[in-house]
């Protein structure tokens, strides 16, 4: 029941943080949305404004140029002729209904309009006056009338043949049509912008919850995880960026699986390889201590307390080792050696267990072989684990074969034996820490990995190469000297000729 009401409080928490999350996200991201949407409404706006102003003031001035041609065909002498002239003009103009006219004479009076009526004296007519003024007689103003209507209006000033102000003519248009087909261009774009908005509130949603959601399943699963749960695996995942992730946490959590399953298997290992000389070591040591034994039994007793003394302590300096490994503390003497001397130590060491076991050990020796830059001590380290492992996988009756060759600077060590063989699944892992082919066989899973990074060290390498039931063959393979030295030759004249080129190119 408390598990059932913390994973409860857990579900709501993780509700709320996602909520919380997808808000502000939703703010954010809208925010500059609608920012952005009402720059590009107020754009557009204007532009749709300036164009439907500017096609009614073109339709405007194109009317009131053609007053040329209309008062010089009837000769434009005096005012009284100007009044004449211009009575016609507004009585015959064709866009009454859409444009009002009004004739002003020579004192400045509205003495006609086309709508029949004088205009309230009190308005003002700014296009009036800049006509006045201006050196074409051309003026126009855009405002609200005093009765609020907004309007457009152009006038033209005629003057004489002497060049005498003889009247004018303004042209006045409604804006009101206009301004209301702006209104209605205005509320389609705030149209279009709520719908951006709401397409951008909906995909936003969707888009939050596609990564939300595996996220939360994400953090779940890493929980369990980190609480040692490496069976814990994320479902449904899509093949996106948020999926590789989640394969990678899959991927994850398999690894430290099988490490853990391994580590396991490894104390379990250790545990018994301990227990087992322990146990001899602490029964003879009972029986020594009881006393009343022969010399015989006496000097097999302290036999077995030496032997499996020295077992215990291979085992822990290979526990320093694989600690040291793992650090990045593992260091190397490093000194110009005969590695035929090691070798072949290492394979008197293993002759006498060989023959007391009824294996043959064949080892072909060269007769010489060119010096190595390596650590006696672990290289020898290498081959006695490599020995080891071919005698204890092989079968009574079995060989073990051990040559040496010289190859393009390379000294190759192989290691073969007609034992059990590794079977081809395990053969990718066998270099890896903890794990052991064969659980029935004792040894503690690190040999191998200690040994592989011993070699790599020496700028060499561990292969092995298995067949199931047929044997395997380890191939040890370390540079000479001379090798090393040509190397470190060519990385130098490498550097010298690539410095060579950057003060070149600095120089140019």
């Amino acid at each position: 029941m408390p598990e059932q009401v913390g994973n409860t409080e857990n579900k709501e928490e993780q509700q709320k943080n996602t909520k919380k999350i997808s808000q502000r996200w939703l703010l954010n991201s809208l925010g500059i949305t609608v920012l952005v949407l009402i720059v590009l409404i107020v754009a557009l706006s204007l532009a749709a404004r300036s164009y439907i102003y500017n096609g009614i003031q073109t339709t405007i001035d194109s009317r009131s140029e053609e007053l040329t041609n209309v008062f010089a065909n009837n000769g434009l002498r005096t005012a009284s002729n100007f009044s004449t002239v211009a009575r016609q003009y507004v009585e015959n103009f064709p866009n009454k209904e859409s444009m009002e006219l009004m004739v002003f004479n020579n004192r400045g009076k509205i003495i006609n309009t086309s709508l029949g009526f004088a205009p309230d004296s009190s308005e003002k007519m700014p296009d009036y006056t800049a006509a006045q003024q201006n050196k074409n007689g051309y003026g126009t103003w855009t405002g609200p009338l005093s009765s609020g209507e907004r309007v457009m209006a152009v006038t033209r000033v005629l003057r004489g043949s002497s060049g005498k102000f003889v009247g004018a003519i303004r042209y006045v248009v409604s804006l009101s049509a206009a301004d209301r087909q702006i209104l209605f261009i205005v509320l389609l774009l705030a149209l279009a912008g709520l719908v951006v908005i709401a397409l951008v509130l909906l995909s936003g949603r969707y888009f939050i919850r596609s990564i939300l959601v595996p996220i939360r399943q994400i953090g779940s699963t890493a929980k369990r995880i980190a609480q040692g749960d490496f069976n814990a695996r994320i479902e449904h995942y899509q093949n996106d960026e948020v999926g590789d992730l989640c394969r990678t946490i899959n991927d994850m959590a398999k690894e430290l699986g099988t490490t853990e399953r391994m580590k396991n298997d490894f104390i379990s290992s250790v545990s018994h390889e301990l227990r087992t000389p322990l146990t001899a070591i602490k029964g003879w040591g009972e029986t020594l201590q009881a006393g009343g034994l022969d010399q015989k039994s006496f000097n097999k007793g302290m036999d077995v307390i030496i032997r499996e003394t020295e077992r215990l302590s291979r085992m822990v300096e290979e526990l320093l080792d694989f600690s040291r490994m793992q650090s990045g503390r593992m260091t190397l003497t490093m000194d110009r050696i005969d590695i035929l001397a090691e070798l072949g130590e290492a394979v008197y060491m293993f002759s006498e267990r060989a023959k007391n076991e009824g294996k043959f050990l064949l080892y072909e020796e060269p007769a010489m072989l060119s010096p190595v830059l390596g650590d006696v001590n672990r290289l020898r380290q290498v081959f006695v684990n490599i020995l080891d492992n071919a005698l204890k996988y092989t079968n009574r009756g079995g060989t073990i074969n051990v040559t040496a060759s010289e190859a393009e600077g390379f000294i190759q060590v192989i290691i073969s034996d007609n034992g059990c063989g590794i079977p081809e699944k395990h053969l990718p892992n066998v270099k890896k820490k903890f794990y052991k082919a064969n659980q029935t066989v004792r040894g503690s899973g690190i040999g191998l990995a200690l040994a592989d990074e011993i070699m790599r060290l020496h700028s060499g390498s561990l292969d092995i190469e298995s067949q199931e039931d047929v044997g395997t063959a380890v191939t040890i393979t370390v540079p000479t000297i001379q090798m090393l030295r040509d190397h470190l030759q060519k990385e130098k004249e490498k550097q010298q000729t690539e410095e060579e080129a950057d003060d070149d190119s600095k120089q140019s």
